[in-house]
């Protein structure tokens, strides 16, 4: 490469670098601009979040998942500034705080089921598939998820866990596919979206910010319609179900960059 080439190169990857700046400044103004009206009245604004792969990067197995010190450094300064600041978590809420481990802010778990009642009634039937022979299998009491995603034969897994779906379904239960996970789920009107809607109405709040990154996200931000502000952020993998970034307000590609949204609140 000659003289020319060298500068010719350098200077194509200075106008890539500054397009890309100047696309993550539009980005940025376009988010300062919707969070706006909660970030200048936070007494009356609640910060609503998924946890696994919105806080915490998606990992090969839940329990190796972590909620980076900077993100929980955020969310500390958060809880002191708005009325209210919730996990809701496909995760146990005592398991979501272990995670997350910040004090101060309220945990749901098991998508919005722990705030239902007459889930408890099917917790033997999903026992009974909880004892099914799977590698990489969570049993949450009040739901079981099945997960391939290490499976050898992604296909051939994903193809057993239809057979386990069908006998679910039998059995009264709620199959429902995610992230390369099958969760079997009670047949009760209880997910994040009515989380969200009960956590906002016992605090007397209509305005709100809710982030999430898989398909339980997607009730959750209908958990939002009419409120007086509502912002829906997707945190939007190569992974991300159908539908969630077309349903968001706000989309960003990573947990990292949720953390820069969390900065500006």
């Amino acid at each position: 490469m000659d003289g020319r080439t060298g500068k010719a190169g350098t200077a194509s990857l200075v106008g890539v670098a500054s397009d890309r700046l100047r696309i993550l400044g539009l980005v940025e103004e376009d988010a300062r601009r919707q969070v706006a009206p909660l970030a200048e009245d936070p007494s009356r604004a609640a910060i609503l979040l998924d946890v696994d792969g919105t806080l915490a990067p998606i990992v090969a197995r839940p329990e190796l998942a972590s909620v980076p010190e900077l993100t929980r450094a955020e969310l500390r300064r958060l809880v002191a500034r708005y009325a209210l600041v919730a996990c809701i978590s496909g995760r146990t809420g005592r398991d979501a705080w272990r995670l997350v481990g910040v004090d101060g802010i309220i945990y749901v778990g098991v998508h919005g089921l722990e705030l239902a009642p007459e889930a408890d009634a099917w917790r033997p039937v999903l026992h009974g598939f909880a004892e099914l022979d799977w590698p990489w299998m969570e049993d949450k009491g009040l739901t079981v998820a099945f997960h391939w995603r290490e499976a050898p034969d992604e296909e051939a897994a994903r193809s057993e866990l239809g057979a386990i779906a069908t006998r679910a379904g039998e059995s009264g239960l709620l199959p429902r596919w995610g992230r390369k996970v099958l969760e079997l789920r009670p047949p009760v009107e209880a997910d994040k979206g009515t989380a969200v809607r009960t956590l906002l109405d016992e605090h007397g709040l209509e305005r709100a910010l809710y982030a999430g990154d898989d398909t339980t996200d997607l009730d959750a931000f209908r958990g939002l319609d009419g409120c007086e502000v509502a912002v829906r952020v997707a945190v939007a993998s190569g992974e991300a179900p159908t539908g969630l970034r077309e349903a968001a307000d706000l989309v960003l590609g990573s947990p990292e960059e949720f953390l820069g949204l969390l900065r500006i609140l």
